[in-house]
Formats: C-alpha cells, structure tokens, sequence
C-alpha cells in the first residue's frame, strides 16, 4: 500500500505538489492521472525518496521508502526507460540491480523470459528501440518480486502486442494482492486497465475514486435513440431543451436530457422508439472536463 498525507513539495515559489493525500489500495489497478505540469512525476519521485517532500508525509506498506535497505524487495518501479547504462547488456544490467539488491541471479534470466527478452539478454541497451527499453524497466521492476509496483508512462513506444501484454501483466499483479501504480496519458489505456484513479491537476488532488464514479461525474453524458418517427422526436426534444444530433446510421445522438426523460416524452406523444441507450462519458471526456481549470499550457483553437 502507498500512503500519502498531506504530502508537498516546493521549487522556490513554485508549489509542484500541494498537500496531497490519497491511498493507493493492493489488489486493483491505480491510475495517476493529471495534465502536463500536475506533479505526477515529482509525487512519485516522492514516493521513492528520491526527492524530499518540504512537507507531508508518503510511506509505503507503513515506512518511507528510502529508509528500506534493499529496496527492490519491496517497490519496483520504472520511472524513465532511457535511464540506462547504454554499453551494458540487458543481462549485466539486471545482473548489478540483482547482486546490489541481495537477490538471486537467477532471477535474471527468469525476468527476462517474462517480459519477452530473454534473446536480447546478451545485447547492449544502446541498439535497443524504445519499445525494448520499457521492457527491460519492467523486468528491473520485476526483479525482486515486490509486492508494489510503480510504473511511469510505461506504454511509450510500444507496439500493439506490447499494449496488450503489459495491460495483461497489470492486471495479473494486481489480482497476485499487489500494488500497482500506472501514471500514464493514454486515456484509453487506462480505461481498460485501472479500477481506480487518482488525478491531480496543478498539485492538487481532484479525485480519487474508482474510474467508474469519475466518468459519472462528467456532464458530457448522452442518449442514443433510433426511431422511425424522425419527424416528431427531434423537435419534441428540441424544445425540452436537449442537443439533438443526427448519425450517419439513422440514430440520434441526445445530450442535455437523461434517457428517462426522452422515454417519458416519446410515450406521451405516442412516438416509437427502437432503441434508448445511455452512455456515460468515456474517460477522456470525464478527464478533459473535469482537469479543464488545471491545465498549465492550453493551445489556442483555430
């Protein structure tokens, strides 16, 4: 488990991360979401140790991290792929993170099998794509077996076999009762992977909850209806108010009314209705709405 309390961090005058409190739980997949500048990269080099909070507190299973001799026994994490010793080989460099760590050589090679490396193991990291390279963090944070894992954008440069793979090995480690902790900016990635999330927006937490109940929260939520009176409904929502949009395959697209109500009016005016079908907002909707006052560069529209 990873605790955070009231945890900060100041650059001077510029606050990175402001009294953030969350919990990340064991067993389930925990999105770290936010914008650009949000503080996601500073509140796990926190959880780490390798920064030091001005204030507040992060601990991990109960004890700050870097007070853990032998730290990859209990977090692995994988912060940037690139942070690697080029002329090694994939071998030799899991080699030292294994000898400086206390654990089995074996595990090398076991570790490489696991994450598809094991005939690149003789091959230096440098001729490595970027692919390869979030490969071989994985299997760096793999190495000790710790019951928590951190992983920084841990999808970058994968092919889509690679997607797949590591959305599969998350949720493997998770239902093994360990925490697993992805910040990531793809969307729908994280969509498909975490139960819940935790979202900053310019150091502060926004949510933290499953990605269930933030989608809820969206107001971008919409009805799709199909009907053969297409004369009539469109007008009748019109006039309660809702956005109706009309679809390439002969459906409607509502927004600004609940499926309730469009059902209440179709059976009042005698309408037929083939299909009503609600959708909640996906998960890039809820987080573009939702994180809109915390983004730090926002382009202007053309």
């Amino acid at each position: 488990m990873i605790e955070a309390t009231e945890l900060t961090k100041r650059y001077g005058k510029t606050t990175a991360v402001d009294r953030l409190s969350f919990t990340v739980r064991p067993g389930v997949v925990t999105g770290f979401l936010g914008p650009n500048g949000a503080g996601k990269t500073t509140t796990l080099r926190m959880v780490l140790g390798l920064n030091q909070p001005t204030g507040g507190t992060v601990t991990v299973d109960g004890q700050p991290f870097g007070d853990r001799p032998r730290g990859l026994q209990h977090l692995g994490a994988l912060l940037d792929a690139h942070d690697v010793h080029g002329g090694r080989t994939a071998r030799a460099h899991l080699t030292a993170l294994a000898v400086g760590n206390g654990l089995p050589r074996r595990r090398v090679a076991e570790v490489l099998a696991e994450v598809g490396m094991a005939d690149a193991a003789g091959r230096r990291i440098e001729g490595f794509s970027l692919g390869m390279k979030q490969r071989l963090g994985i299997a760096a944070a793999l190495l000790g077996d710790p019951p928590v894992l951190l992983f920084d954008e841990p999808l970058n440069g994968l092919d889509p076999e690679g997607v797949r793979w590591v959305r599969s090995l998350f949720k493997q480690l998770a239902s093994e009762g360990r925490t697993v902790l992805v910040s990531s900016h793809l969307m729908r990635e994280m969509e498909q992977t975490a139960e819940e999330l935790i979202v900053v927006g310019r150091g502060r937490l926004i949510a933290a909850e499953s990605l269930r109940d933030f989608a809820g929260r969206s107001t971008q939520r919409r009805v799709s209806v199909r009907t053969p009176d297409a004369d009539v409904l469109p007008r009748l929502l019109a006039d309660e108010g809702a956005a109706v949009r009309a679809e390439l395959d002969g459906s409607y697209t509502v927004t600004g009314l609940p499926a309730d109500r469009i059902g209440e009016l179709a059976f009042a005016h005698g309408v037929r209705l083939h299909e009503l079908s609600p959708h909640s907002a996906s998960l890039e909707e809820a987080f573009m709405e939702l994180t809109a006052d915390s983004v730090e560069y926002a382009g202007a529209a053309r």
